[in-house]
């Protein structure tokens, strides 16, 4: 077949991304533990390799892979996630399907390169079981509290205090006993989430919201998730002695911190990033400004001068 110069290209760019996402895969297969999981992403890293191939029989040119994407989705699987790099990739993936349009009517190949495609993205959503996303709700749950109370606290004591490191020491130990009691919190409710043991058929099916969930494990997640964000919304009162600029600098870290947050959740759990991010942001500097209102208050009231 003869091809225009602008479809040879496309061809040649669709071929360096199938055999970049083959490397990933099977790299990627030999990370995973489940055999299950292990099975469909060789089997996904063999479609690829066939894909590129069908499209190299009409160019009839070789092309190596993107050695930097190979790396880049590797370790990003690696460091936050199989979900997140997997998810990650198949978003940018979609961008290339939307070439395959294009070809339907020159490359007779095009439409079931383009649903096998799709077919992967199925199958990867049908095999992610990851533990770190079994217990988001957890995380979720120390990342909200600490921001809110401790941005309030924090804001309100800059007023009340105006001393940095006298904020920082009053904001630690608060953050720290907050965080200790929401991992025995979480700890509680998910033990007490744990389903009821059943008899018979019933006992061979999981069931309620508990299931899947150790309540340590749920009870380490909150707490550590809380006690980061402590030592990130104090660390500007450590380091800098305006105690109205370090606050200015702990509500832009709060900021970064649900934004990034709430990224990796749209992606991984396939979820809205605006929603969830503004109702964060919006919880967090509202509860700031009104602690901030009432430290004025308090302060006026009490005549106190530190």
């Amino acid at each position: 077949m003869s091809l225009s110069p602008e479809i040879r290209q496309k061809l040649l760019i669709f071929q360096r991304i199938e055999i970049t996402e083959n490397h990933i895969y099977s790299r990627l297969a030999g990370t995973v533990k489940s055999p299950e999981n292990r099975r469909v992403l060789e089997k996904i890293a063999a479609d690829e390799l066939r894909h590129y191939e069908q499209w190299r029989d009409y160019t009839e040119q070789d092309m190596a892979p993107n050695r930097r994407a190979i790396a880049k989705y590797f370790w990003i699987s690696r460091i936050l996630g199989f979900t997140f790099g997997v998810k990650l990739m198949e978003s940018a993936e979609e961008k290339a399907q939307g070439g395959y349009e294009q070809l339907r009517g020159v490359i007779p190949e095009a439409e079931a390169i383009m649903k096998e495609e799709q077919e992967h993205e199925t199958a990867l959503l049908g095999m992610l079981d990851e533990e770190r996303l079994r217990y988001t709700g957890s995380m979720v749950l120390g990342l909200n509290d600490a921001l809110v109370e401790l941005t309030g606290a924090l804001a309100g004591l800059t007023l009340a205090l105006r001393d940095a490191k006298l904020i920082a020491l009053t904001g630690s130990v608060t953050g720290v006993a907050a965080a200790l009691s929401m991992g025995a919190s979480s700890y509680l409710s998910t033990k007490s989430e744990e389903p009821t043991p059943a008899h018979g058929l019933d006992a061979q099916r999981p069931s309620g919201p508990g299931v899947g969930k150790n309540p340590l494990k749920a009870s380490v997640y909150t707490g550590v998730a809380y006690l980061l964000t402590v030592l990130v919304l104090i660390f500007p009162y450590l380091i800098l002695s305006n105690y109205y600029v370090s606050l200015t600098c702990t509500l832009a870290a709060a900021i970064a911190i649900i934004a990034g947050f709430n990224y990796y959740i749209s992606v991984a759990r396939s979820e809205p990033f605006k929603g969830r991010f503004l109702e964060m942001a919006g919880l967090s500097l509202g509860v700031a400004a009104f602690s901030f209102l009432v430290g004025f208050v308090l302060r006026t009231l009490f005549g106190v001068d530190v």
